[in-house]
């Protein structure tokens, strides 16, 4: 048996032991919307060929077994909405083909920390921890790690669908503020959700890196600090969600680069100062920026005074400094230096030219004679 598909059905019960280990062509195994209880299987066969494990909308607990580390084939682990508990699984890093993680709506707990793994999750794309009860800082070495969200050709990306010809996975997605079941999960899609935990700190920088992100949930945490301006090389995002943290400072202008974003959501923050303008901005409502009271300018009823009204973008200022904008200036005296110094180099061999001479006395004459008709007149008057 290759495929072993048992999903949205009323089975309850306790999962056998030997469930993960009856078969070494067992491929993908889904549990999804049942009532199985207990926990889930501890034990794999080395020689395992597993793709697919889908657990989700159960009522498992435990810990998530270590045991998967031997299931090198591993491309999908959803165990979303379960009791499951413990730390975060880092060792999970390891796995060289894993590229969905769904750990959402359990009962995990504490620091996500450092991995000793070298690079770990190179092939993850879809991340989703939230509702759970993480802590501490955001984990900036993982996202360093992420190749998988970095520069994807999707010009040269054959677009297809994560499973296998006959048997597409699917998932719930939060993105853009809506619950979304995704009946196949296409190869290019990216998203990372940490939202509802208790995440603190500032926004890692190293964000920015990840070019190719589509979606980016880090709403209801304790994040503080400023909107990263490395964000703005988020060319592919079309969702953010940074709602109900505590941020602070102005929302770059930069960001009105992002021209696949559509759906934005920044309200229940610290932020002050002008809302950008232009390009994807123009489309955003009132419920992007709800309870942020410093925040000023459309589509707020809240106009901004002299001293709210931006600077000119770091972006602009950087051209300026690179010398590119400078390149036409330089032309322009170049060529107006050019032309006086040959001019001049005429009058000085020629001595006096005759033409410009008599342009030059033509217009003095005419001026005297208009003083001299003029004074006549005034003349006239006051006899």
């Amino acid at each position: 048996m290759e495929i072993l598909d048992l999903s949205h059905n009323n089975l309850s019960g306790m999962l056998p032991h030997c469930l993960g280990n009856f078969s070494e062509e067992l491929s993908v195994l889904n549990l999804r919307r049942n009532q199985f209880l207990g926990i889930i299987p501890q034990t794999f066969l080395n020689s395992n060929s597993i793709r697919t494990l889908d657990f989700n909308s159960n009522q498992l607990e435990g810990l998530v077994p270590r045991s998967l580390i031997i299931c090198k084939e591993l491309e999908v682990l959803d165990l979303g909405n379960n009791k499951i508990n413990g730390t975060f699984p880092h060792w999970l890093g390891a796995l060289p083909k894993l590229q969905v993680l769904v750990l959402r709506s359990n009962r995990f707990h504490g620091h996500i920390g450092f991995s000793k793994i070298i690079s770990p999750f190179m092939s993850l794309r879809i991340i989703d921890l939230a509702h759970n009860d993480f802590e501490g800082d955001l984990p900036e070495m993982y996202f360093k790690s992420l190749k998988a969200i970095m520069n994807i050709d999707e010009g040269n990306t054959t677009r297809e669908y994560i499973g296998e010809y006959y048997y597409q996975d699917s998932m719930m997605v939060t993105i853009k503020g809506l619950d979304l079941e995704f009946v196949k999960i296409l190869n290019t899609f990216t998203t990372i959700d940490l939202s509802s935990n208790r995440f603190q700190g500032e926004i890692p920088e190293c964000i920015g890196n990840l070019n190719s992100l589509q979606g980016l949930n880090l709403s209801h945490n304790d994040l503080r600090g400023h909107i990263p301006l490395s964000f703005r090389n988020l060319k592919m995002l079309e969702s953010l969600d940074l709602s109900s943290n505590k941020l602070s400072g102005q929302i770059p202008q930069e960001l009105t680069s992002l021209t696949f974003l559509s759906f934005l959501n920044l309200s229940q923050n610290h932020l002050t100062g002008f809302i950008p303008q232009g390009k994807q901005f123009g489309t955003f409502g009132n419920d992007s920026y709800y309870k942020n009271t410093g925040l000023c300018g459309f589509p707020l009823s809240k106009r901004c005074t002299t001293d709210e009204i931006p600077y000119p973008s770091q972006e602009i200022e950087a051209k300026f400094e690179s010398g590119f904008d400078w390149k036409i200036t330089l032309m322009g005296y170049g060529c107006g230096l050019v032309i006086g110094l040959s001019l001049g180099c005429l009058i000085f061999v020629s001595g006096k030219p005759e033409w410009l001479v008599w342009i030059i006395d033509k217009n003095i004459h005419k001026m005297i004679v208009r003083n001299k008709r003029s004074t006549c007149r005034r003349g006239a008057r006051i006899s």
